[in-house]
């Protein structure tokens, strides 16, 4: 029983760690931080067992693991304000076309992050986008003008039909 106690402590500690880490930190690890991660799991699995080496022991580790992941999953699922504490909340970092500054500081990510994701999604200018969003798992969505997406719209119905 008492690896179910340290198991559980620990994997409220990595969640919170995790939590205080932030969303694109996550979302993009450098090679350090995927060693560090990896190093991480090994130090947890020596706090979790000590010297436990039985088969017993692993699937009662394994198992406070699955059943906490679980827990949190169907308080995400089923609360509105589970989900905020569990997932995090998606955060408007582009508004009318403009960064904003104080938003983006606070999430800890770049200005030039933000325009190559809205790059990545074909987007040429930041001044095109009326809404952008970091979302909760550390991905950016964007919303265009309605003048842009009108005008991107017509230029894939003109390339359909030049190709038909």
């Amino acid at each position: 029983m008492e690896i179910v106690f340290r198991v559980t402590i620990i994997f409220f500690f990595i969640w919170a760690v995790t939590r205080a880490l932030g969303k694109r930190e996550l979302a993009e690890m450098t090679a350090f931080e995927l060693i560090m991660l990896i190093t991480i799991g090994d130090l947890v699995q020596n706090g979790a067992v000590q010297d436990d080496k039985s088969v017993t022991g692993t699937i009662l580790t394994i198992s406070t693991i699955a059943l906490w992941v679980l827990t949190l999953s169907y308080v995400g699922f089923k609360w509105k304000r589970g989900r905020k504490i569990v997932e995090g909340d998606p955060v408007m970092v582009v508004h009318e076309g403009k960064l904003l500054e104080r938003v983006i500081r606070t999430q800890r990510i770049s200005t030039d992050e933000v325009i190559e994701s809205a790059r990545q999604q074909g987007i040429d200018s930041i001044g095109d986008v009326r809404v952008g969003v970091l979302e909760a798992d550390g991905r950016f969505s964007f919303v265009l003008c309605d003048s842009v997406s009108h005008h991107r719209r017509q230029n894939v119905l003109a390339q359909e039909r030049t190709s038909i």
